[in-house]
């Protein structure tokens, strides 16, 4: 099992940010995660414990599909999800309010296959490169829809 946490300061409210990663989930993931080539929501309704979908991703020139669903799903805290086929993973999202900024921290878990195992360093490495990529990302993304504060006048 290769196991990969990192974490990123925001300067957006935690609920935007939460909002921004659970709710519009399949609007905004292809833009964190440029190499999923396909997404499609299997299950209806909105984002939620059990919402399923499938995803195709090419990383690194190999070309992946999975099954996954959300597994976990708190409100401004956590949104968790969980692949249901052969290639075994998990994501963890966790937003902690720091003022009027949110501290995402994510962790991802990789269950390797038998015929991986010869190449876990080389595969660690790329998985801990990628989750630092998520959070970097997310913070471009997150700060750059940030909206533009009006001006204040100053009375002299």
């Amino acid at each position: 099992m290769i196991k990969v946490q990192s974490s990123i300061l925001i300067d957006c409210p935690v609920d935007d940010a939460f909002r921004y990663v659970s709710a519009d989930f399949f609007e905004n993931y292809p833009k964190w995660s440029p190499e999923v080539m396909e997404l499609e929501k299997i299950t209806s309704g909105p984002v939620r414990m059990g919402t399923m979908a499938r995803q195709v991703r090419i990383d690194k020139g190999r070309r992946t599909e999975s099954i996954f669903q959300v597994t976990e799903y708190q409100p401004l805290q956590r949104i968790g999800f969980e692949s249901s086929s052969n290639f075994h993973y998990r994501a963890l999202y966790d937003f902690e309010p720091v003022n009027e900024a949110t501290r995402i921290h994510f962790t991802f878990e990789l269950k390797l296959e038998f015929f991986m195992r010869p190449f876990e360093n080389v595969i660690a490495s790329s998985v801990k490169a990628g989750s630092k990529s998520v959070v970097y990302s997310l913070k471009q993304l997150l700060e750059a829809e940030k909206p533009i504060q009006p001006m204040r006048t100053l009375v002299f």
